[in-house]
């Protein structure tokens, strides 16, 4: 295999014309930077330059271990580099698991200033894990889950960022929407749309319906939140809602539940020491407003 030494000679020489100025170039002796090219050229048997008065003139083999050196010796130079990022934490990636299904547009705020100010840094959000987040993360598939339920382990690190309200959305035009609040009972002529989640893991139903022994007429489920919203919005149905998310929608309102259910986004990532960039992502979105 080929040394990277006297590569890095040849291209001293070719930028400096010298051998005395290529040795103080790469902070060596010219016996040394001579010793290294007349080893080289006794081991393939070959000469990489001749002298023509005082001036050096490249050979072909020369000139060919010359090209090899400026295409080979930046690709190592900036790998160089990159290992160095690593070890600061400058470069890595960073896996993103969503138990939140509304929880997108405020991410993407997130997302662009953090990629901005980590450019060297990959970004993956997935939803692929919504609602088994907790495994996700256990298993090392994902680095930050967003989640409003955080679950106590010793292993884990959950950081609150946001809290919000969970209201009851109705259509402007509803009964329930001249209402304070809602008592369970008053969900039992109504169709609740839900998240395809399961009841267990509904705040609406753990914190509200249950405990009341009450139901809902009908429950169906819905995945996008702009359907669910329309829907809503038509009178067609009722939903548990972020109070955030109704701010900015039309025809719709937000009635509290019962005495209030209050909730908070939490990133979860593995407790331990975490590389520079996934901290500076967990700041950046505890500064990021819901509302902004």
């Amino acid at each position: 295999m080929i040394d990277i030494q006297p590569l890095a000679i040849l291209r001293e020489i070719h930028r400096t014309g010298s051998l005395t100025q290529a040795a103080e170039q790469l902070c060596l002796t010219q016996s040394a930077v001579s010793h290294a090219i007349r080893r080289f050229e006794d081991r393939y048997s070959v000469k990489l330059f001749e002298r023509e008065g005082h001036k050096l003139r490249f050979t072909l083999a020369g000139d060919y271990l010359l090209g090899l050196a400026q295409r080979v010796l930046p690709q190592l130079e900036h790998g160089a580099g990159v290992l160095e990022d690593y070890a600061r934490g400058r470069r890595g990636s960073i896996r993103i698991g969503m138990e939140c299904h509304p929880c997108q547009d405020w991410l993407m705020q997130v997302v662009d200033p953090f990629l901005a100010a980590w450019p060297d840094v990959e970004l993956d959000v997935t939803t692929a894990f919504q609602f088994g987040g907790l495994t996700a993360l256990l298993g090392h598939e994902i680095d930050i889950l967003v989640t409003p339920d955080p679950i106590a382990r010793q292993e884990l690190t959950f950081t609150p960022v946001f809290d919000y309200e969970l209201v009851l959305a109705v259509s402007d035009t509803h009964p329930l929407a001249q209402k304070h609040h809602i008592e369970p009972s008053d969900l039992t002529t109504e169709t609740l749309i839900t998240y395809p989640v399961s009841r267990e893991r509904l705040d609406i139903y753990t914190q509200f319906l249950v405990p009341a022994h009450a139901l809902p007429r009908r429950h169906r489920t819905v995945e996008t939140t702009d359907l669910m919203l329309r829907l809503v919005a038509s009178g067609r149905a009722v939903s548990a809602t972020p109070d955030w998310l109704l701010r900015k929608v039309k025809g719709v309102k937000g009635v509290r539940i019962g005495n209030g259910i209050l909730k908070s986004i939490h990133l979860g990532h593995r407790t331990g020491t975490a590389p520079p960039y996934l901290d500076g992502f967990i700041k950046l979105a505890a500064s990021v407003k819901i509302d902004s």
